[in-house]
This record gives structure tokens, C-alpha cells and sequence, in this order.
């Protein structure tokens, strides 16, 4: 049976048909052999992907394909681009930058690509801040530095006043690299332009370290990520395996999601605890933390716990202030992880070391790996090849393992978490050889 455009079951239902802004005229400048044969392409959507099949038989879903096509909407050498980075630092921003720069200026003529200061403050005239005109020459360097060659904020800006901007510069594309609110900002975006019946092209590029952006099984700077969180934890294990009774905790990074702390303790056997947002772990009782946590030093005299920053959120007073992306500003849990320890242990008669380590802002800020750079190359370059084409309101993506376009109401429905039913998750809890956090997480109303 041909895979569908729309896909529909249960009480739910997605398209993944991509707007585009009408015809495309004008033969691409791009040589034949280059450009896709294949207009779309079927892929198997799981669990993995969407919720609403973790209980269901996988699902064929038709996505378009991503890559330079034979004929454009917009005549490149007219064409104006602008490109702004939003929230917070990731390991390949300036990568996705720089391959933006290089296809449309190399592969395409454009007349000019636009770099917007500071997120979406620099569309904004009081903020005052300047556009920097990017060229090859300026950012043939930039992939190897971390964070953003363009600067970054955070928090929501007028869709009206962004779109005047883009309007007075005459861009014709946006490319929005940016996280979930980012995500959110652009449909506004889209919709503005739309309702001035506009001509301009936007596309997203997913960006978030905590490999939550939904319907993508990772993100850009994800691996590098993982990779660096590892020399923390090993730094934690040499700590812990210094002392009597020795404890390593690192704080990593994952507001809801805990992907980073997961498939870190993976790729490090040294890890003991693993705690994710996704369980409410119990700190006392029965399969509680701290019990185990004391059992664990009686028997080897260390122990290592990788915690996600939004992880033991119900172990704290609840907090009503949000940050300037609308997030919930959270409570720090290892606060909590390390005065409960030490009051545990102190009255179980168990003299310990205890480390802590919190390797966030050097993970964020490093450059990315060789294969995230790779993979960065191709979002920009793919990024370029859509908006060209005239397409709009849509994200590139990589989705078992090819290059697609997805409609951005597929990426903004809901924040990505960790599945704790799946295989993946049981070979975790495996590798550090704890107790199942959710047998933990049944306990969680016990108090001491």
C-alpha cells in the first residue's frame, strides 16, 4: 500500500505536506546531476517518533524529500537571506551558519545574507542592535568556535515588528536556528507574513541540546554533547574512587527530557543512578534513593549519580516564576540531592566524600564534533535548497537516516521525552545496574 501524506489514526491525525508559496519558474543554477530524483520518500514512523504508536505496529508516512530541486521559486541572484540564532548555546550553531552562508552564496549567487545580532531582539529597532552582513569570507573560520558567531537571546519578540524588519531589509528567506520557543516564535512569523500576503520564505533549523524537539530522534550538537558530559562523569568516578565511601554527582543538562544523562551513562559503565525528569524518583522508603545510595557504599565504597537538571523537580517547593521563553525557572535539585545525602548518611553512621560536578555552560559552549559538523552541513545546505524552492513554514530534518522536510505543526506539537518502557531505557537502568525508577517513582509519595 503508497505511504500517505496524511497519516491518521486513533483520535489523532498529521499531514506531511509542505507549503510552499507557489510556482517554481526559474531553472535552478545548480548542475543536474545534483538535484533529487526523488520528490518524497516512504519512512517507518514508531514509538520512537510519536507517542500515539508506542502501542501500535509501525506506521508508513510519505515525507518530501530535501535537496536542490530543478526549478525555483525565487531568482537566487535577487534574493536576499537572513539567518538569526536563537536561545541558548549549542555545539554546532556556527557550523549551520557557515553552510548556510556557503550554498546560498556559492551554489545559488544570492545578493546578500543577512545575519540577525542577538535572536529575534536584533529585528527589533530599540534594542539597537546592528545586522552583520555575512560573506564567505567572514565565516570561513566560525565552525571552529563554539556558540554563535550571531549572538542569541531569549524570550518572544512582536511577530509584527519582526516581519516590518524583514520587509524594510527585503529579505526573501528567513532561517530561524532556534530550540522549541523558537519553533513557536516562527509559526507567528508565518502567519504575519501570510496575512500581508508577503512572499517570503521560512525555514526552521531545529536546534536544542536536550534532544527534546519533537518528531526528531536527535538534534544537532546532541553527540557532542554526550561526548563532553562523559569526561564529567569520569572526573566524578576518579573523585569518587579516591575516598572512602566517595560520591560523584554531575548535574547535566535536561529541563524535561533526560536523553543527555541517559545515553552519557551509557557510553560511561561507570555511572551507579541515573535520575531523568521523567520519574518522580523516591528519596525514601522502599526502592527510595538514598536507601539504595547507602547500600550501594556498604558494598563497593563509591558511587557515581548522573542527575538531569530537571530531574527531583517534585522534591522541591514549587515555583510560579518562568524565564523569558515562558519555561518554568527550576529548582536546583542537586541542592537538594546533596543535603539529603548528607543528612542520610550522617544518621545512618556512614562517613563519606561527596564531589559535584556541574559541566553545563562547558558543554553548551564547545564546538562540535566531526559528525554533528558533518550533520550541521547538511541541515544548512538542505535549509538553503527549500527556502529556494519556495518552500515555507517547515523545518529540515534527518529521520532514519534521510533528509526530509517537516510541516514545523509536527515539531511544535509537544515537547520530545525519554520513552521509560522502552528497550532503550531498560538497557540504561542495565548498564549503571540500579533499581527501575519506576518502581522508584511508585514510592515517591513515601516520606521519611
Amino acid at each position: 500500500m503508497k505511504p500517505e501524506r496524511k497519516i491518521s489514526f486513533g483520535d489523532y491525525s498529521f499531514t506531511t505536506k509542505i507549503r510552499t508559496l507557489g510556482m517554481c519558474k526559474i531553472p535552478s543554477p545548480l548542475s543536474e546531476a545534483s538535484l533529487i530524483t526523488n520528490e518524497s520518500v516512504p519512512i517507518f514512523l514508531d514509538g520512537e517518533h510519536l507517542d500515539e504508536l508506542k502501542d501500535l505496529p509501525p506506521v508508513a508516512a510519505e515525507f518530501e524529500t530535501a535537496g536542490p530541486r530543478a526549478n525555483l521559486f525565487f531568482d537566487s541572484r535577487k534574493t536576499k537571506c537572513a539567518v538569526v540564532t536563537c536561545g541558548g548555546l549549542c555545539p554546532g550553531t556556527n557550523d549551520v551558519i557557515r553552510a548556510v552562508v556557503m550554498e546560498a552564496f556559492y551554489k545559488y549567487r544570492v545578493a546578500a545574507v543577512l545575519g540577525i545580532r542577538y535572536g529575534l531582539e536584533g529585528f527589533i529597532p530599540e534594542f539597537g542592535h546592528d545586522i552583520m552582513e555575512l560573506t564567505p569570507q567572514k565565516v570561513t573560520d566560525i565552525h571552529q568556535f563554539g556558540g554563535t558567531v550571531l549572538g542569541s537571546s531569549r524570550g518572544p519578540q512582536n511577530p509584527e515588528e519582526i516581519v516590518d524588519a524583514l520587509d524594510r531589509m527585503n529579505a526573501s528567506c528567513l532561517f530561524m536556528i532556534g530550540g522549541d520557543g523558537t519553533m513557536r516564535a516562527m509559526q507567528g512569523i508565518v502567519r504575519e507574513i501570510e496575512l500581508r500576503s508577503l512572499r517570503i520564505a521560512v525555514i526552521g533549523i531545529p536546534k536544542t541540546i536536550d534532544n527534546d524537539i519533537n518528531f526528531i530522534s536527535e538534534s544537532f550538537g546532541f553527540e557532542t554533547a554526550v561526548f563532553k558530559a562523559t569526561e564529567a562523569i569520569q572526573c566524578a568516578h576518579i573523585e569518587a574512587m579516591g575516598y572512602k565511601n566517595g560520591i560523584g554527582i554531575v548535574k547535566l543538562m535536561g529541563r524535561e527530557s533526560g536523553f543527555i544523562a541517559a545515553q552519557a551513562t551509557l557510553a560511561m559503565k561507570e555511572v551507579n543512578f541515573v535520575l531523568i525528569p521523567e520519574i518522580p524518583f523516591a528519596l525514601h522508603g522502599p526502592g527510595g534513593l538514598l536507601p539504595e545510595l547507602a547500600d550501594r557504599l556498604r558494598k563497593r565504597s563509591h558511587a557515581v549519580i548522573v542527575v538531569a537538571e530537571g530531574a527531583g523537580q517534585h522534591l522541591t517547593a514549587s515555583r510560579d516564576e518562568t524565564d523569558p521563553s515562558g519555561n518554568i525557572v527550576l529548582a536546583d535539585v542537586s541542592d537538594v540531592l546533596r543535603h539529603e545525602i548528607k543528612k542520610y548518611l550522617d544518621a545512618e553512621g556512614l562517613p563519606f566524600s561527596l564531589k559535584y560536578i556541574d559541566p553545563s555552560y562547558m558543554i553548551r559552549s564547545v564546538p562540535a564534533n566531526a559528525n554533528d559538523k558533518v550533520y550541521c552541513g547538511f541541515l544548512g545546505q538542505n535549509a538553503v535548497h527549500a527556502a529556494m524552492a519556495g518552500k515555507t513554514n517547515m523545518v529540515v530534518a534527518k529521520l532514519m537516516g534521510r533528509y526530509v522536510h517537516l510541516p514545523l505543526e509536527l515539531v511544535t506539537r509537544k515537547r520530545r521525552k525519554l520513552n521509560v518502557h522502552s528497550a532503550y531505557w531498560q538497557t540504561v537502568l542495565d548498564s549503571a545496574g540500579q533499581p527501575d525508577l519506576a518502581t522508584m517513582g511508585e514510592a515517591a509519595s513515601i516520606t521519611p
